[in-house]
């Protein structure tokens, strides 16, 4: 499941099979600092975009996790266009006609 912004993918969770992974931009420092923990890995294909991926939805607490999306959410969209950033947004995450 792929979660987005203007179009933009900030956050994933593969949902298949026996493993849940999540993963999820942050900055240069966080990613550094995350790697280095247990079941916390350089997210395939997007690591060099700062991407990690959670090999387990417990390798963090959930304020954490919380945080660390937020914050993921906020760099994505920071870099949309600014027409797309001023835009109303409707629930489907659509902007309004």
């Amino acid at each position: 499941m792929l979660f987005r912004v203007g179009g933009k993918i900030f956050a994933a969770i593969g949902l298949g099979g026996a493993v849940h992974t999540l993963s999820f931009k942050c900055t240069p420092e966080e990613f550094s600092e995350l790697v280095e923990r247990e079941d916390i890995v350089p997210a395939p294909y997007l690591a060099r975009y700062h991407w990690v991926c959670l090999q387990r939805l417990d390798a963090l607490g959930k304020p954490e996790i919380k945080s660390l999306i937020t914050d993921s959410y906020a760099m994505v969209f920071a870099k949309l266009p600014k027409k797309q950033r001023d835009a109303p947004r409707n629930p489907a995450g659509g902007s309004k006609k």
